[in-house]
């Protein structure tokens, strides 16, 4: 589990197709307590740690999940998210994200704010009906709370700290980014199905 709240940018070093896809990616955690199988979250999608260097970290990323996220673009120099799995009595400053992607969202539009940047992104049809105006979402693994709902578009604020302590400071419109919806916006859909 994870809380959305992005502790390190990475950048990819290489990408290898080999059955798999394995992924290098360069980080500023001391790797010196970074475990063999440990999970971190890189743009969201949550991955096992397969090798381990001085400042690097390697994933086997499935085709599954290539098929379901936006990792198909990675490619050497490219900047990812990064976010240590949850430990118990850690501050859950963002909101509980498990790292399973939903779907891809594309950025829209965007604009600056004063000082903010408003970007609109477009949601899946099957996935918009979880987003809900003040409600959060979790994008490339940002915790993110949703400003504004129409239809299949959502609208984010991104404040200049979240800018530069992530990869939304990069964000273009046409880019695909990684879509987790809200844990109880999933439950509290499926059970107004049910009942």
């Amino acid at each position: 589990m994870f809380t959305g709240i992005v502790t390190d940018v990475g950048r990819i070093r290489q990408v290898e197709q080999r059955g798999d896809l394995r992924a290098r990616i360069a980080t500023g955690y001391d790797t010196a307590h970074v475990d063999i199988g440990a999970s971190i979250a890189c743009d969201g999608v949550c991955l096992t740690v397969v090798a381990l260097g001085p400042d690097w970290f390697d994933v086997d990323i499935s085709a599954e999940t290539v098929s379901k996220t936006n990792l198909s673009a990675w490619a050497e120099g490219r900047r990812v998210n990064l976010e240590r799995a949850l430990k118990v009595g850690d501050e859950l400053g963002g909101h509980i994200v498990s790292g399973h992607v939903d779907g891809l969202a594309e950025v829209v539009g965007q604009r600056d704010e004063g000082d903010s940047t408003r970007v609109t992104l477009r949601a899946p049809k099957d996935l918009a009906r979880f987003i809900a105006s003040k409600g959060s979402v979790a994008l490339n693994g940002t915790s993110l709370t949703v400003n504004e709902v129409s239809g299949c578009e959502f609208g984010i604020n991104f404040i200049p700290h979240t800018k530069e302590v992530t990869t939304w400071g990069d964000v273009a419109p046409g880019d695909m980014v990684n879509l987790e919806i809200d844990t109880l916006a999933r439950y509290v859909a499926r059970l107004a199905e049910a009942g």
